[in-house]
């Protein structure tokens, strides 16, 4: 039997490039573990747990994703808009910023939200809507640069908090964040995973590239977003047919989906 030997030179070569492949990823596994909890150091004081131990705001950044992942309900859209719903009942704030994507006639974030809170029965001048909040950094940066919102509640869950912080502290914002529960288990391990890389991404757009939100624009401000805590209208001031407009719109969006067949975007 005809055995293949390999010069000695390549062996000793062959060792040395898997040294220096395994060195690698050490270091690369290594950095990735120090910034995310590096970002997680840095914005520790700012994240809360229990919306009683939250100060008062004007105005709540609710984070946009999918209400549905396939035919399920995704847990972290339910989580997060109960707890804005919440939010508003016991007059932590007076109004909501919700951001989120656009990106398909019958994929609409924003709008989505604000159908969820017109039914709780939040009024709609209390609700204004960021159709451009694609990535977590355009929709803080565009809180301060478009509608002037400089001090206001994050409502995400506990890990996308301190991504959002780190972006908002970065750009001179004034923010806190009130973390609600994600999904536990595989799923939630696998998000977990993926914000280990976010976070190195975004230490890239901050401190390499200067990544600036997608879209800009003329400001818009939220009225009265500085000052004493404003005053909040009865739930009983919006009407039915803004409630009724806003089913109707909700249910042709889905209705163009299933027609079209557009998968909605997995998002957190």
């Amino acid at each position: 039997m005809l055995k293949l030997s390999l010069p000695s030179s390549l062996i000793l070569w062959l060792r040395r490039a898997a040294l220096v492949i395994l060195l690698s990823g050490i270091t690369l596994l290594g950095t990735l573990i120090f910034i995310d909890r590096w970002i997680s150091w840095q914005t520790e004081s700012q994240v809360y747990f229990e919306p009683e131990t939250l100060p008062d705001h004007d105005v709540a950044l609710v984070l946009g994703t999918s209400k549905y992942i396939g035919r399920t309900l995704n847990d972290f859209y339910t989580h997060r808009i109960n707890t804005a719903i919440q939010l508003f009942l016991d007059k932590k704030v007076s109004s909501y910023l919700l951001s989120g994507d656009n990106a398909h006639r019958s994929y609409n974030e924003p709008w989505t939200m604000k159908r969820d809170l017109l039914e709780a029965g939040i009024p709609e001048d209390a609700i204004y809507l960021d159709y451009a909040g694609f990535r977590t950094l355009d929709s803080v940066v565009r809180a301060k640069a478009i509608f002037d919102a400089d001090d206001f509640i994050i409502v995400t869950q506990a890990f996308h908090c301190e991504r959002a912080l780190y972006i908002a502290n970065y750009h001179g914002i004034k923010a806190v964040c009130l973390a609600v529960p994600g999904p536990t288990g595989s799923g939630g391990w696998f998000v977990r995973v993926r914000e280990v890389l976010a976070r190195a991404n975004a230490l890239i757009d901050l401190y390499i590239i200067d990544k600036q939100p997608k879209f800009m624009g003329p400001k818009v401000p939220i009225e009265n977003i500085e000052g004493p805590h404003l005053p909040i209208p009865p739930l009983d001031s919006h009407s039915s047919e803004q409630v009724g407009n806003a089913q109707a719109s909700e249910e042709n969006l889905e209705k163009e989906n299933k027609k079209e067949g557009s998968p909605e975007p997995s998002k957190f």
